[in-house]
């Protein structure tokens, strides 16, 4: 992959954390840097897809576990979009499963939220000229596809279906089976989901054995239990897409689409007065 940075000028970054103090927080470590310029900051997924192209930054931070759509969705998104800048994926669920689903999903990184600023900034440094980092180890771009193929037997298992290009969910799960994903971690019963959803019985059915099925697990609560620890799914979330969903005529960003609120919850040096 090519040099994504220029030599003569500072590496450009977009943060994308739904937690105020977070991204402010780094904002500040990565200003004092003087080879580095946030240009914005995004609290959720879809403001995130929405202004990336906008910025096209060369690294953008990501946290995994987003209100919207998580982190990994996010990076999938991006990538389909032909967007040239590195993605670093930052998450508080690390092993090695996710480390694999992190870089399959197009991250040019995965790091733990533990990690010391000044390996962070030598990270983002690596990644802005191309390079990948996985395990702390840095990669070209022949060497990281080669690491991908070798872990992904181990972490998909009999699924393998996350190199599909339409595969926009972690584990090769559809946006429908993340939908009730994300009901069933809130508890809900199949014919709840169902109605929500507004779809059939037995297509719930259907989905959660395909789930069970892709992620090797043998049950309900394993799948909410798994999805929540790795930043996929909150415990509580709304199913973005459902019946009430369309009925309320909410905003619609559960539709995998940027949709109109894009820029709404981002700030930049444009519109701030630079304390954020």
């Amino acid at each position: 992959m090519k040099d994504r940075h220029d030599p003569g000028g500072k590496i450009t970054i977009l943060i994308i954390d739904d937690h105020p103090i977070l991204r402010q927080g780094l904002r500040k470590l990565l200003e004092l840097e003087g080879d580095f310029e946030v240009m914005a900051e995004a609290g959720t997924g879809q403001e995130g897809i929405a202004c990336a192209p906008h910025y096209a930054p060369d690294v953008i931070l990501l946290d995994i576990n987003l209100p919207d759509l998580n982190g990994l969705q996010v990076a999938q998104h991006l990538r389909n979009a032909q967007l040239d800048s590195a993605i670093v994926l930052l998450t508080a669920y690390d092993d090695p499963t996710q480390e694999y689903y992190a870089m399959q999903a197009g991250a040019s990184a995965y790091c733990p939220k533990d990690i010391q600023p000044e390996a962070l900034f030598q990270i983002i440094r690596w990644v802005a000229q191309g390079s990948y980092v996985v395990g702390g180890k840095v990669y070209n771009e022949h060497d990281v596809h080669a690491w991908i193929a070798q872990h992904g037997r181990a972490a998909l298992g009999p699924a393998g279906e996350l190199s599909r290009p339409d595969a926009l969910s972690p584990g090769g799960l559809s946006s429908r089976e993340m939908q009730v994903l994300r009901a069933v971690t809130r508890g809900l019963s199949n014919k709840e989901i169902a109605q929500e959803l507004g779809i059939s019985y037995q297509t719930v059915r259907n989905h959660v054995t395909s789930i069970l099925g892709k992620l090797n697990l043998e049950g309900r609560t394993q799948a909410a239990l798994f999805a929540i620890q790795r930043g996929w799914v909150r415990a509580g979330d709304r199913v973005a897409g459902s019946a009430a969903d369309r009925t309320s005529g909410e905003n619609g960003a559960g539709s995998g689409d940027s949709g109109n609120n894009g820029h709404t919850g981002h700030t930049d040096r444009d519109h701030t007065s630079g304390n954020r």
